[in-house]
Formats: structure tokens, C-alpha cells, sequence
């Protein structure tokens, strides 16, 4: 999910995220009877620098790995192979965003206006596309193993064709982060990379996290359950161990991604509500949201550095190509791959053989 991976509305310590350069700073009152809320203690810029540094590092190792692998044999590449190296790729430019993140978490923004928008787009786009091409994987599965539509699936100019399509129609519903992104001083007088609206900046605001939702998660859920439910559902009816392998591997699938990106959503969902008063919002509990949303945050954005052992190691075929680039450089002996192939029985569900299941 790339993910995911998107920048929070929520990066700050202040109540208030948005401010105009004149505008002087306002104490945030959850009502006429309180005195202004004291922010709660930031998670230390140590743990970001750190997470970071991890997710960018497996992100980079495992995604280089999956895009030199599936780019190796392109004879054999299935459709959703093609999804999987464009995943890959959204994930990777993903990581290039994270250490200008780190940077910014421990301090303040440092990189100007316009590496503020450029960074901002990339992470968008890459988050937008990379959820809605696991929602294409999720389809492809289906049509593969439920309706065995080899001849649809194994047409691989129309995959690329909609994977062209999904990064096109990411970069279009990303296009206002470059309009309202911008560097700006906070009350605190450090620099902040974030949105500047302007006028009913709240309104705003509850108007693109519903969107954001809605794309970048509700929607694509709602497909990969609907295809993985019934993709489950048709192997759980076959004896073949092959089948039932693949169907672990989909329970696996569908767990981690919620694993990684529900807690987020239902956190913003909250924060949203609060922020709409459609919950009593006090101190303590802005505090522990603040908390929560950077936690969360963190989460979803390892989703990136998960998807190469979810959609490519677990997978005989991926294990197998890797081997033969290694013995074809002359790093193992090929009888090694030999033998791992004699002992691997690599069968199709449906015919057509993907890297993943």
C-alpha cells in the first residue's frame, strides 16, 4: 500500500495545521470552560530517524531485487507480473521520499518550496497507485483462477495499458498537493512542509481525507475482498495442494494490508469526526490522537518495504528466476538450480503462472 504510501495531515504538534505568514499563533481551547491545551510529548525524532531508516532500507534491497528478477525473463512474464514490477517500482520511489521525511521529522523543512511540491507529488502519486494496483493483482486472481480467463489475462499489452492508466490517474487526483503544498513558519517558528488552503482550511481538509478514503483505501478494499473472497472460495472447493498454498498466500495478503493500513484510516476517520464535532474533543484526547496518528503513520508506510516477501518470495517461480540470475553471473553453481527445480512442483491454478500464487 506505498503503500503507502501518503504524507499525514497531521504532522505537526499543533492544533491548528495550517497557518497564513501573518497570522500570529492561537492556543487551541476545547471550550470556553478549559484553559489552552499543553501538546503532549512528541514521539522522539530518534524513533522516525530510525523506522525510517529500516523501511528505506528493505524497501530499496527488496524492491531492486523484485524489479531485476521480473525484468530478467521477460518471455515469461504474466500479467500479474507486470502489476507486481509496476508495485515495485511505486515502492521504491516511494523510498526515495523517506529520508527528506526523517530529515524533516527530526527538525524542520530544509529542502525549499520546490522539493516540498516535488516530494509531496511523488509520495501521492506513488501511494494512489500503489493500492490500486493491488486491487488490479487482486482482480487479475480472480479472472485467472475463478473464470480461468487465460486468453484475457496473458494479454499483456492491455495489463500495460492499465497500469499506464493507473499512474496517470494517480498523478491527476495528486495534481492538488502541488497547488496547495507550500513552506511556510509555523507558530513555533520552525519551517513546515504542508498544505496552506487559505480561507475554510478546515472544510478543506474533511473534504480531501474523504477522498483520500475513498481511493486511496475503501474503494480498492472493497475489491481486493470481493475477488479474494471469491478466489478463496474457489480453491477452498479443489484438493490440489497447490491451490490450497495459494490460498494461505491470498489470507496472508488481504491481513497485512489490513494490518498496515486500517489502524491509520480508522484514526483519521476519528480525528475527522472530532475535528467535524461530531465527537467531544478534549486535551487529553487530541494528545493521544496526535500520538496515535503519528504511530499509525509509521505502520502503513512499512507496507511498502512488505509487499516484495508477500507478492514475490513466498512465490516458487520468483525463488527460481532469482537463482538462475545468480548461477547465470556465475554466484552459484547451476546444478544448485537444477535441484531446487526437480524438487519444485511448480503448477499453474489456472494455467497461467505468475510470480505470486
Amino acid at each position: 500500500m506505498s503503500t503507502n504510501f501518503k504524507f499525514s495531515f497531521d504532522d505537526f504538534d499543533d492544533d491548528e495545521d495550517f497557518f497564513n505568514y501573518t497570522d500570529p499563533p492561537t492556543p487551541y481551547y476545547p471550550s470556553e470552560d478549559f484553559s489552552p491545551c499543553k501538546n503532549a510529548e512528541p514521539l522522539s525524532k530518534y524513533l522516525f530517524i530510525v523506522v525510517y531508516s529500516l523501511v528505506f532500507l528493505l524497501n530499496v534491497v527488496g524492491n531492486s531485487l523484485v524489479i531485476l528478477v521480473l525484468s530478467y525473463d521477460r518471455q515469461k512474464r504474466s500479467s500479474t507480473d507486470v502489476y507486481l514490477l509496476n508495485l515495485a517500482i511505486a515502492d521504491l520511489l516511494f523510498a526515495v521520499t523517506l529520508p527528506f521525511w526523517a530529515v524533516y521529522k527530526s527538525d524542520e523543512w530544509l529542502f525549499g518550496n520546490f522539493m516540498c511540491k516535488l516530494l509531496s507529488i511523488l509520495q501521492e502519486v506513488n501511494f494512489y497507485s500503489g493500492i490500486l494496483l493491488l486491487a488490479c493483482i487482486s482482480v487479475d486472481r480472480y479472472l485467472a483462477i475463478v473464470h480461468a480467463t487465460d486468453s484475457v489475462t496473458q494479454k499483456r499489452h492491455w495489463v500495460k495499458y492499465v497500469a499506464l492508466s493507473i499512474w496517470a490517474f494517480s498523478f491527476v487526483i495528486a495534481l492538488p498537493t502541488i497547488w496547495f503544498k507550500t513552506v511556510f513558519r509555523s507558530p513555533k517558528n520552525n519551517l513546515v512542509c504542508h498544505e496552506n488552503i487559505g480561507e475554510n482550511t478546515e472544510q478543506w481538509k474533511i473534504i480531501i481525507r474523504i477522498g483520500r478514503h475513498l481511493v486511496g483505501f475503501l474503494f480498492p478494499f472493497l475489491i481486493m475482498l470481493f475477488c479474494y473472497g471469491f478466489t478463496i472460495k474457489t480453491l477452498f472447493q479443489t484438493r490440489n495442494s497447490q491451490k490450497q498454498r495459494a490460498m494461505k498466500v491470498i489470507l496472508v495478503v488481504v491481513l497485512v494490508f489490513l494490518v498496515c493500513w486500517l489502524p491509520y484510516n480508522v484514526t483519521v476517520v476519528v480525528d475527522s469526526l472530532m475535528r467535524t464535532h461530531y465527537i467531544n474533543e478534549t486535551c487529553d484526547f487530541r494528545n493521544r490522537l496526535d500520538i496515535a496518528l503519528s504511530v499509525t503513520e509509521i505502520l502503513g508506510y512499512s507496507h511498502s518495504c512488505v509487499n516484495p516477501i508477500l507478492y514475490a518470495f513466498i512465490g516458487q517461480k520468483f525463488r527460481q528466476s532469482f537463482l538462475r540470475i545468480l548461477a547465470s553471473r556465475g554466484i552459484i553453481n547451476k546444478d544448485l538450480v537444477s535441484r531446487y527445480a526437480r524438487s519444485s512442483s511448480i503448477v499453474s491454478t489456472s494455467g497461467n503462472t505468475s510470480t505470486t500464487i
